[in-house]
């Protein structure tokens, strides 16, 4: 975090400022300067940290001050005034006071950088992305680090870091060195997304899709539409919206913004088109074409370009990575990145993140297993079954080791069948569905298939791990997807020959 004293953190989050014991009034630790840190964990607490003591679901941060002081937090931020020898700002409410402090710093920093320039003497003020979407939030906001960070200190989350506390955490991070903030926004329901927006203010707002990934918990497909919408619906005439044109849902939201709007996606209508996309065993690829820009616009970066097309390689599985690899160079390109020099820099990435399509070519007997196990989504798991149906080579077999998708509340049987319908249509060879909430997949999969043995229901992970270690053989292309579930995460790591 930027340098701030104890005062002007007090002031930003509305707090009293208490003084720790080794101070005689509040004045003499006003002007205290803190500049480590920001932490909710205890364990993740060094000298000179800021602590949040924030209420949880499961355990209450007050419970930890103790630990955080002795691992030398310089300041704890508490709703409710606790025991501890380190000076405190009580607050109202913890993640108000947090979200106040990451719009504080952001603010700062965005105003001392406003005149920088960079070592050419162009304009290098701070820019900040918002990234949301059902599906590829993370998978996105890697590759944008990955391109930005070659030209200028980056920050982003490490992680799935979106929400109302990982976000803020993330902003906080900056300091005055900083030249590009990129932050994933997730949402459970209505609203979230805008205070986070508001918290950022971005410069960029991108939304990558509306589907059905959290539906149950939003309420419906209509209502994530409108909350994913929240990233561009406060958006000044200043700032740009990055819509994904090839979903309807995403596209409209065009009309509901201020903020210049720039395409991108295989339509026609496309600012940054995509085309030529093919996926093989060795990853990815395709070319994107950005329009000639002349005369200055309204986007951050505002240069004028020339037409650009650029032929990209990703080491990377997954035909949908095209749309999130799309909008990093977009995003990187907007603010004055070359096409090529962009492409370059997701060149050098081996996976998008742990447990997401990674590649395991060193499994047992010579099988090959995808590890995409860190969540599922209807429209993730498509892709990834898709995927797997593509990169197949003559005379190996497909296996498809599917769980549960979570969160889907009404949606859940008709999309879990719709999933099982397409694991036959796309001829996978066998699939084996493990947990009883993924097994409408096995019975939509027995019926559509008149199948004798290709579909197997197992609810029992450790199970699952004997039986698939039995039926596998030499030469067999293994899928392993489902939502949020950590013993399936390691049931294909272990079938990938992972150890760590």
């Amino acid at each position: 975090m930027i340098a701030l004293t104890l005062a002007e953190i007090a002031a930003a989050v509305d707090g009293e400022l208490i003084p720790g014991a080794q101070a005689t009034d509040v004045a003499d630790q006003g002007d205290l300067v803190v500049d480590g840190a920001v932490e909710t964990d205890s364990r993740l607490v060094r000298p000179g940290s800021v602590f949040f003591a924030l209420p949880g679901e499961v355990t209450d941060g007050r419970r930890f001050v103790p630990a955080a002081t002795e691992a030398g937090a310089a300041l704890v931020v508490t709703p409710e005034r606790v025991e501890t020898s380190a000076p405190q700002i009580v607050v109202q409410d913890g993640y108000a006071a947090l979200a106040a402090l990451a719009h504080e710093v952001v603010t700062r920093v965005r105003m001392a950088s406003a005149d920088r320039v960079d070592a050419d003497g162009r304009p290098a003020p701070l820019r900040v992305v918002g990234i949301t979407g059902s599906n590829g939030k993370t998978s996105t906001k890697n590759m944008l680090r990955t391109i930005l960070e070659q030209h200028g200190a980056t920050i982003a989350p490490q992680g799935s870091f979106n929400n109302h506390v990982g976000a803020p955490i993330s902003m906080l991070r900056i300091t005055h060195g900083t030249r590009y903030l990129v932050v994933e926004m997730g949402a459970s329901g209505v609203g979230h997304i805008a205070k986070l927006v508001a918290i950022a203010e971005p410069d960029v707002g991108v939304v990558l899709k509306v589907g059905l990934a959290h539906a149950g918990e939003f309420g419906g497909i209509e209502a994530t539409q409108r909350a994913k919408s929240e990233m561009v619906t406060d958006l000044p005439a200043t700032a740009t919206a990055l819509l994904n044109v090839d979903d309807d849902r995403v596209a409209s939201m065009s009309d509901l913004t201020a903020a210049h709007v720039v395409g991108f996606g295989t339509s026609a209508e496309a600012d940054y088109r995509i085309t030529g996309i093919e996926t093989d065993r060795s990853g990815t690829r395709f070319t994107l074409t950005a329009p000639p820009v002349r005369g200055g616009d309204s986007r951050p970066g505002g240069t004028d370009h020339l037409p650009e097309t650029v032929d990209v390689r990703l080491a990377i599985l997954g035909e949908h990575h095209a749309m999130n690899a799309s909008a990093a160079l977009t995003v990187a390109h907007l603010w004055g990145v070359p096409l090529a020099a962009g492409a370059a820099a997701l060149a050098s990435m081996t996976r998008a993140e742990r447990w997401r399509m990674e590649l395991l070519q060193d499994g047992p007997e010579g099988v090959t297993v995808i590890n995409d196990a860190y969540n599922a989504s209807p429209d993730s798991t498509a892709a990834a079954l898709r995927t797997l149906a593509q990169i197949v080579r003559p005379g190996e077999r497909t296996v498809a080791v599917l769980g549960e998708m979570a969160e889907l509340g009404e949606y859940s049987v008709e999309e879990h069948d719709r999933i099982g319908r397409l694991v036959v249509r796309l001829g996978i060879g066998q699939l084996v569905v493990v947990g009883r909430g993924a097994m409408p997949i096995h019975q939509a999969a027995t019926l559509e298939g008149s199948w004798d043995g290709e579909s197997v229901f197992i609810e029992d992970v450790d199970d699952a791990v004997h039986q698939l270690q039995d039926m596998l053989r030499p030469g067999d292309v293994v899928l392993v997807k489902s939502s949020k579930s950590a013993e399936l995460r390691f049931l294909g790591d272990r079938l990938g020959g992972v150890t760590e």
